[in-house]
C-alpha cells in the first residue's frame, strides 16, 4: 500500500479522459426523496470543485436529467471535468440494440454529443457468454466506441469473479467494483490485479460497504445492501474500536483504504448534497498513522463472510 494522495489529484482512464482520485457518485441523485434544489447544488459543486469525474447511469432514476438540466446552465461539461454513465437494459432486453439506444437516452438526457466513459453496466443480470455473443451488448458498446459516438468503455458490476474475467478479455478501459474493496472485505484483490496486468483502470465504489462505514461511531446494519452479518457487525465494532484509539474517523480509514491502494484509479463516494462531497474530501485528507493500518489488516473479517463469486 502507498501513502494516501491528494484526493484532487488527476489520473488518466486513457486517451482524453482523467479522472480525480476521488469521483462523486451520482446513482442517489436521481431518486426523488432528493429535491431539485438539493440535486441541482451537488451536481454543480460536483462539476466545479476540485474534484475531476461525476458517475452516472441510465437506469439511476432522473440523475443524467438532472445532470443535463445543470449541464445546460453551465454551458457545457466544465473543463478538466468528466461525466461518465452506464448502458442498461429496458426490463429484459440487454440486446445490443438496447446498448445503443439506452447510449441514445444518456446523450439526450445530458444533453451532449458524445459520451467520454460509458460502462457495461451490471453484466450478471445476464450471462457471460449472452454479454459476449455476436450481436450482444459488449459487441454494440465496442462498436459504438469505434465510431466515436463513445471515448472510453468500462463494465461495471458486482461479483469479483465475473468482473476478472470481463477485464481479462483485454478489451476494456476500464472497470467499476464496488463494496468489494473495503474495511470488511477483501475479495475485489484478484480483480484489481487481473487488471493492472490488462491495463485497466479501476474505480472502487461503495468503500463504506452501502454505508455501514460511513457512520461514526454507530455501525448502519446493513453491508453491501443487505443484512449485516454478526461477523461484520464484530469487526466493525473492533475497527471502531481501534480508530478511536488514533483519532481516526471510520469513515477516513475506509476511504482511504481504497484511495491508498495503487491498483485503484479513482474512488466513487456517493453525495445527495455539497456537503458530502467536502466530508469525502476532509476524510481523504485525514492523517492515519501506519500502525493503525497495520491493526486494521488483521481485523478484517473471515473471507467465508465477504461477498462470494455469485454476488452474495
Amino acid at each position: 500500500m502507498s501513502a494516501s494522495p491528494d484526493p484532487a489529484a488527476r489520473r488518466v482512464v486513457g486517451p482524453g479522459v482523467e479522472v480525480g482520485v476521488l469521483t462523486v457518485g451520482a446513482s442517489a441523485l436521481g431518486r426523488d426523496r432528493v429535491d431539485d434544489e438539493t440535486a441541482a447544488a451537488t451536481i454543480t459543486a460536483a462539476l466545479t470543485g476540485p474534484l475531476a469525474a461525476l458517475d452516472t447511469g441510465n437506469n439511476y432514476g432522473r440523475s443524467e436529467q438532472r445532470i443535463g438540466a445543470v449541464l445546460r446552465v453551465l454551458g457545457g461539461v466544465p473543463a478538466g471535468h468528466v461525466v461518465a454513465t452506464k448502458v442498461d437494459p429496458a426490463g429484459d432486453d440487454f440486446s445490443g440494440d438496447r446498448v445503443r439506444r439506452s447510449v441514445e437516452e444518456s446523450l439526450e438526457r445530458l444533453g451532449l454529443d458524445r459520451l467520454p466513459l460509458v460502462h457495461l453496466h451490471d453484466p450478471e443480470r445476464l450471462t457471460f457468454e449472452a454479454a459476449t455473443a455476436p450481436g450482444g451488448p459488449l459487441e454494440a458498446l465496442l462498436a459504438l466506441r469505434d465510431e466515436g459516438v463513445v471515448g472510453l468503455v468500462g463494465v461495471a458490476g458486482g461479483p469479483a469473479a465475473m468482473m476478472e474475467r470481463f477485464v481479462r478479455l483485454g478489451v476494456f478501459d476500464a472497470a467499476v467494483t464496488h463494496n468489494r474493496l473495503t474495511l470488511l472485505d477483501r475479495s475485489a484483490d484478484p480483480l484489481l490485479d487481473a487488471a493492472v496486468e490488462h491495463g485497466v483502470a479501476v474505480f472502487s465504489a461503495a468503500p463504506f460497504g452501502g454505508g455501514m462505514l460511513a457512520k461514526d461511531p454507530q455501525p448502519v446494519p446493513t453491508y453491501a445492501y443487505r443484512p449485516a452479518t454478526p461477523e461484520h457487525v464484530a469487526a466493525l465494532t473492533a475497527i471502531a474500536e481501534a480508530c478511536a484509539r488514533y483519532g481516526v474517523p471510520v469513515p477516513a480509514a475506509a476511504l482511504q483504504l481504497s484511495t491508498r491502494d495503487p491498483r485503484v484509479t479513482s474512488t466513487i463516494v456517493g453525495a445527495t448534497r455539497p456537503q458530502q462531497i467536502d466530508d469525502a474530501l476532509a476524510w481523504a485528507r485525514h492523517p492515519v498513522p501506519a500502525d493503525l493500518w497495520d491493526e486494521l489488516a488483521t481485523l478484517v473479517p473471515d473471507r467465508r463472510v465477504w461477498l462470494g463469486p455469485d454476488g452474495r
